[in-house]
C-alpha cells in the first residue's frame, strides 16, 4: 500500500501549482481551441485505467479465478503439502503391521569347527531351522493405526490451510497490482495533460501574458509525475514477480494485467460467517484432529502396560541314528512400568496441550472473522457514501465552480479547492475498494465461503 500513500502525497501536496496552471491555461484556451479541447476531452472520458494497462502491456486482463486455479495446480507449496498428506495416509498400515518375522538357521558340529563336520558320527550334531514372531498385546496395533489416521487427518487439514493461505496471498497481491496499474494509467494521462499545460504556459510567457514562475512550476510537476510513474513501474514489476512466484511461472514470462476492481457485496451475516469458520476452517480442523490423536495416544499408553508376546518354532535334523527334534517356545515380554508411567503422563500432558491449542486457535480464527467482517461492512458503507454522495457531490460542486470562474463570478482558490476534492475523493475511493476486497479475501480464507 506504499504506492497509495505516495500517490496521495503527490496529488495532495504538489498538485496545487499543476492544477492551477492547468485550469488557468484551460480557461484561457477555451475561446481559442474549443474544438481541439472537446476532442481531447472525449478521448479522455473514453480512456479507462484498464484500457491504459492493456495498451501498455499489449495483453488482455487475466481474471483472478484463472490465476487461482493455476496456483492450486502448480504452486510448489500446495503440491508439497499434498504429497506430505499422501505420505501420512500410508503410515496407519505401516504401524499396525506385525513386527518382522525372524528366520534362523543353526548348525552344530562335534569334534571340528568345519561346517557339517561330525554330522554323521555324533548324536549331538544337527542342523536346525527356526522362525520367531513378536506379537503385540491385542488392541495395540489398532490403536497405533488410529493414532496415525488422526495424524493423517491433521495433515489433510494442513494441506487445505496451505492452499487457502497461498490463494489468499495471491488475491492480496492481485488487488494491489490492479490498483497500481489503474493509478499508473491515471498518472500517464496526467503527464500527457501536463505536457500540454507546459507548452501553453511557455507560449503565454513568450508573448508576455504569463510569468516564468508558471513555466518552472509546470516543469517541476512534470518531473515529479515522471518520478511517480517510475515508482509505479517498480511496484508493478515487484508485484508481478510475486504473482509469478506463486504461480510457479518463469520470471521472464509475459506480463500480468489485472482486471478492474469492482465492488462485491457480502451476502452473509456475522453469525453465519462465524459458524462457517467453526465448521470449515482447516486450522481448527487440524487442531481437532490433533486432539483425537492425543486421546488415542493416551489410550495406547494405558494399553502399553500390557505385556507383549513372542512365539518361536525350531526344527533340528540330526544324524540317521537319532530322531529329529521339534521345539516350540512361547515368551512374554513384561513392560517396564516406570517407563510406561512416564509415557502415560507425557500423553496426558500432550492431550491437555492439544485442548488448549484448539481453544486458542478457535478464538483466533473467530476473532479474525469478526474483525474482517467489521472491516468489510464498514468499508462497504464508506464506498456507498463515496459513490452515492461524496464523489458526485464534489463533481457537481467543481462544475459549478468552473462555470462561475469562467464567468468571472468565482475566485481561483475556491475552484482549485473543488478540483482537489474531486481528485482526492477519487483516490480515496480506489484505496477503499482495495481494502474492501482484501477483507473479503480474508473472509474467504477463514471461512471457506466463495463470494461472487
Amino acid at each position: 500500500m506504499q504506492s497509495i500513500y505516495l500517490s496521495r502525497s503527490l496529488f495532495a501536496c504538489d498538485r496545487i501549482s499543476l492544477i492551477g496552471a492547468a485550469l488557468l491555461v484551460g480557461t484561457m484556451l477555451l475561446p481559442l481551441s474549443g474544438t481541439a479541447q472537446q476532442a481531447g476531452s472525449s478521448e479522455q472520458r473514453g480512456s479507462t485505467p484498464q484500457s491504459g494497462a492493456m495498451a501498455e502491456h499489449g495483453t488482455i486482463p487475466t481474471p483472478l479465478p484463472e490465476l487461482v486455479h493455476e496456483a492450486e495446480q502448480k504452486n510448489p507449496q500446495i503440491v508439497a503439502s499434498f504429497h506430505a498428506w499422501q505420505t501420512s495416509r500410508n503410515v496407519p498400515k505401516k504401524v499396525s503391521a506385525l513386527p518382522e518375522t525372524q528366520l534362523s538357521v543353526q548348525q552344530f558340529s562335534v569334534g571340528s569347527p568345519r561346517p557339517f563336520a561330525g554330522y554323521s558320527n555324533s548324536d549331538f550334531a544337527y542342523i536346525g531351522f527356526g522362525a520367531s514372531q513378536d506379537i503385540p498385546y491385542p488392541g495395540k496395533r489398532q490403536l497405533r493405526a488410529h493414532v496415525a489416521e488422526h495424524e493423517a487427518d491433521s495433515m489433510e487439514a494442513q494441506t487445505a490451510s496451505t492452499r487457502r493461505a497461498v490463494v489468499g496471498n495471491l488475491k492480496m497481491v492481485y488487488f494491489r497490482l490492479a490498483y497500481i496499474q489503474q493509478t499508473l494509467a491515471v498518472l500517464q494521462r496526467s503527464d500527457a495533460l501536463l505536457n500540454q499545460v507546459q507548452e501553453a504556459s511557455e507560449a503565454r510567457y513568450r508573448v508576455g501574458q504569463g510569468n516564468q514562475q508558471d513555466v518552472l512550476k509546470a516543469q517541476l510537476q512534470h518531473t515529479k509525475i515522471l518520478q511517480e510513474i517510475a515508482h509505479h513501474h517498480q511496484e508493478e514489476g515487484l508485484l508481478e514477480a510475486q504473482i509469478k512466484q506463486v504461480l510457479d511461472r518463469p520470471q521472464e514470462s509475459a506480463d500480468i494485467v489485472a482486471e478492474t476492481l469492482t465492488l462485491r457485496t457480502l451476502p452473509y451475516t456475522s453469525a453465519e460467517l462465524l459458524q462457517r469458520a467453526r465448521e470449515q476452517n482447516p486450522d481448527v480442523h487440524s487442531k481437532q484432529a490433533s486432539i483425537r490423536q492425543q486421546e488415542t495416544q493416551v489410550e495406547l499408553a494405558h494399553k502399553n502396560f500390557r505385556p507383549d508376546f513372542n512365539v518361536q518354532y525350531t526344527y533340528e535334523h540330526t544324524g540317521s541314528q537319532a530322531r529329529d527334534y521339534y521345539m516350540a517356545t512361547f515368551g512374554i515380554r513384561l513392560p517396564n512400568r516406570g517407563r510406561q508411567k512416564a509415557e502415560l503422563a507425557e500423553a496426558q500432558e500432550n492431550q491437555e496441550r492439544a485442548l488448549q491449542e484448539l481453544e486458542a486457535e478457535s478464538q483466533r480464527v473467530l476473532s479474525e472473522v469478526q474483525q474482517q467482517y467489521v472491516r468489510a461492512k464498514t468499508s462497504e458503507e464508506r464506498l456507498k457514501i463515496y459513490s452515492d454522495g461524496l464523489v458526485p457531490q464534489s463533481e457537481a460542486t467543481f462544475q459549478s465552480a468552473l462555470s462561475a470562474y469562467q464567468s468571472n463570478h468565482q475566485d481561483f482558490e475556491s475552484l482549485l479547492s473543488g478540483f482537489l476534492d474531486v481528485l482526492n475523493l477519487d483516490l480515496e475511493y480506489r484505496s477503499e475498494l482495495v481494502e474492501h476486497e482484501s477483507a473479503l479475501a480474508e473472509l474467504e480464507r477463514l471461512t471457506g465461503v466463495d463470494l461472487p
